[in-house]
């Protein structure tokens, strides 16, 4: 490296840009620079965007970004910009549309081709060095559009503006689609087409390439609670069962891949995802909740131990992910041969591996282009540990101490190999999503270790990526927090803070959360139409402002806004809240209504606003055993529809009552720990009883834990 020339991506702090630094491109960062120089030289722009963990990104690197004639031909032909979709969504979520609607299809990487005020004439994703298989290449393609832009560039400005006109269109329709109001059957509309899409016998919805989708899975957990369908929980539990006995989950390090190219969920894309840890530990955190079982409170523990480990910087943030390549070859380091097996571990040991991970001689995993078997192996089990006691007459807990022994001889011999790059940058709204994953972890499992790591996170985010004002910064790295924050990185924060409060009880977090929704409010509100704009008020310009209700990888920021909305309605008595978030379900009726499973996060949100749901005001003694025994049954017991506020009744004006100024009228009765359960802002008689409280709540019936 050091014998080569760096462009100009080597300033930068993102591990994706710094990845193309020693690239004979001239590659730009996105900025006016950039732009101005193409119209000084009068060119067209070549925009590539993906993220450091990207496989084919990597592909497209080498085949052709590091290679001289390429470069030239760049370099001689546009001004080249390189942007990070995980630093920049706002750029990414505007050009995959255009994609989309060009090509049918989207991905990354994601190229395209600009005039120089932006507006894009030609999309693309992943292009090959050469043409192959009808799918033009760079040698090819580079030339034509030079060309193009000598002899047609009227074609290529008249393109351009049909594009902006697709995009303007859809940011003029934004919010104007109402509907009729959305009720319980638009629940059992998205439950149903689940339900025909569902893999009967694998888990999961669709067919390959399949992902995790967790929260999917959260909302028929939900819809279960609702309705009782034991349907719904079998979808649930078959796909939590698939995926964790798969090849998607590393089963020596923890934590779940990206997601599985096969339907059987075991030969995955091997990145690893800070979002995707985040929102199936709560997949696989409520489903203990709901059912009791152990697998599942293990998983989500595996999870959480792999990114407190390897996924968390010394300043308490969280990163953003690891590669699925080592030295340019996919999976290497969490693949297997049957003889590694036999010399890492004794006889027996080894036999026991082999079998259990369903070690084969010639290996289980394919080169992904020759379709042949290369002697490697994907670890994946086929039954739970329980089954294999019971065939092997073995007792449970016998069998897992020598599981749990085998696989820390694994993971030892497994750390002495070159280990995936790690895109180590702090992302305010992922880091949201894993503040909640760990205080509500904490909550269901009375485990301080979580709750201190959401504490520490939310502390860090609170001191070093917000300004003066408060104001948040999307992305931290290397001492530097940068580029205005958006709506996901607002919504997610709140809602980890939230959790932190019912976790905590610390007045502080809700506080917080309160403080950060009202600049959400101010800044990415559409006060004329309703919902959240993805970008604020004061962002850059690129081409539209939109807003974004369908669900990604993760949930949309507006569905997750609109459920913080009810919550804090409910916590602090202001149904004020409650009015934004019923109009962010009523801009968006009619598309939710065309594709309700597209809106599994706003279907969470709907089944919270139909009800039942509750606020729960417990007063007590913190330091007394009775009033630990009543939080502590609240925590147990899956009630997702549910805010839960605390009042010290030895304080006389308590914090709480800051916020939430109903709460400060309430007492303890007998010097009891003494419940206030309420349903839609209407209070029950308090009581000292906790079997009554969980009656009040419809949840005496429930399993406990």
């Amino acid at each position: 490296m050091k014998d080569k020339t760096a462009n100009r991506l080597i300033l930068e702090k993102s591990p994706y840009l710094l990845q193309h630094a020693y690239n004979p491109v001239d590659w730009h960062p996105w900025g006016s620079a950039a732009f101005e120089k193409a119209k000084k030289e009068d060119k067209p722009i070549f925009l590539s965007i993906g993220y450091s963990t990207c496989h084919w990104c990597h592909v497209m690197e080498r085949e052709s970004f590091e290679d001289s004639a390429i470069a030239k031909l760049l370099n001689e032909t546009f001004v080249c910009i390189k942007v990070d979709r995980e630093e920049r969504p706002d750029i990414d979520r505007i050009y995959m549309r255009v994609c989309q609607m060009m090509t049918g299809s989207g991905g990354w990487p994601l190229t395209l081709l600009l005039l120089p005020d932006k507006t894009p004439f030609y999309a693309s994703t992943y292009i090959p060095r050469e043409s192959r298989f009808g799918r033009v290449g760079m040698k090819e393609l580079i030339p034509r559009v030079k060309k193009w832009w000598s002899t047609r560039r009227e074609e290529l400005y008249s393109s351009a503006e049909k594009n902006l006109s697709f995009l303007r269109r859809g940011e003029a329709e934004s919010g104007l689609d109402l509907g009729e109001e959305l009720d319980a059957t638009t629940l059992d509309a998205a439950y149903l087409y689940l339900v025909d899409n569902f893999d009967e016998r694998y888990g999961g919805f669709g067919r390959a390439p399949k992902f995790p989708s967790p929260h999917m899975l959260t909302f028929v957990l939900h819809y279960w609670k609702r309705t009782g369908r034991e349907k719904a929980l079998q979808m649930v539990e078959q796909t939590l069962e698939s995926m964790r006995f798969g090849g998607i989950y590393d089963q020596v390090g923890f934590g779940f891949h990206r997601y599985s190219t096969d339907s059987r969920w075991l030969v995955p894309h091997f990145e690893k995802m800070l979002y995707d840890q985040a929102m199936l530990a709560i997949a696989y955190i409520e489903a203990y909740q709901a059912t009791g079982r152990e697998e599942y409170k293990d998983t989500t523990c595996e999870i959480l131990t792999y990114v407190l480990r390897d996924m968390t910087g010394s300043d308490g943030g969280f990163h953003s992910a690891e590669d699925a390549d080592v030295e340019g070859m996919e999976g290497e380091f969490y693949l297997w041969t049957e003889d590694e097996m036999r010399r890492l571990l004794p006889k027996k040991d080894a036999e026991f591996a082999i079998s259990v991970f369903n070690i084969e001689r010639d290996g289980n995993f394919e080169e992904e282009s020759t379709r042949r078997k290369t002697g490697k192996n994907i670890l994946y089990l086929k039954q739970s540990l329980h089954r294999i006691a019971d065939i092997q007459k073995i007792a449970l807990k016998e069998l897992q101490d020598y599981w749990k022994t085998i696989r820390e001889q694994l993971f030892t011999a497994r750390e002495s190999r070159v280990h995936p790059g790690k895109d180590d940058k702090i992302l305010t709204d992922w880091n949201g999503l894993m503040i909640a994953a760990l205080a509500k972890a904490s909550r269901i499992l009375n485990e301080e270790t979580y709750a201190d790591a959401a504490k520490r996170a939310g502390d860090f985010i609170i001191e070093k990526v917000c300004d003066s004002k408060g104001r948040l910064y999307h992305r931290y790295r290397d001492g530097e927090a940068a580029i205005p924050a958006f709506l996901d990185d607002y919504a997610f924060l709140i809602w980890g803070f939230l959790e932190l409060y019912e976790t905590t009880f610390e007045v502080k977090y809700l506080q917080r959360a309160l403080s950060l929704n009202e600049d959400m409010i101010s800044h990415f509100c559409d006060e004329k139409q309703g919902g959240f704009f993805f970008a604020a008020d004061d962002a850059e310009d690129v081409l539209v402002r939109d807003k974004e209700i369908y669900d990604g990888a993760y949930p949309s920021g507006n569905s997750v806004a609109a459920l913080n909305l009810l919550i804090l309605a409910r916590m602090t008595g202001k149904p004020e809240f409650e009015v934004k978030a019923a109009q962010i379900l009523q801009i968006f009726s009619e598309s939710i209504s065309q594709a309700p499973a597209a809106h599994c996060s706003l279907m969470t949100t709907l089944d919270f606003a139909i009800g039942p749901s509750y606020e729960v005001v417990v007063v007590g003694d913190p330091t007394k055993n009775d009033t630990k025994k009543m939080l502590n049954a609240l925590k147990r017991m899956f009630i997702p529809n549910k805010v839960v506020l605390f009042r010290q009744s030895q304080t006389e004006h308590p914090e709480i009552a800051r916020y939430a100024e109903f709460t400060g009228d309430l007492s303890s009765k007998e010097g009891k720990a003494t419940a206030y359960v309420c349903r839609n802002y209407k209070c029950n008689p308090p009581t000292t009883n906790i079997q009554e409280m969980l009656r009040l709540l419809d949840a005496t019936s429930q399993k406990k834990l």
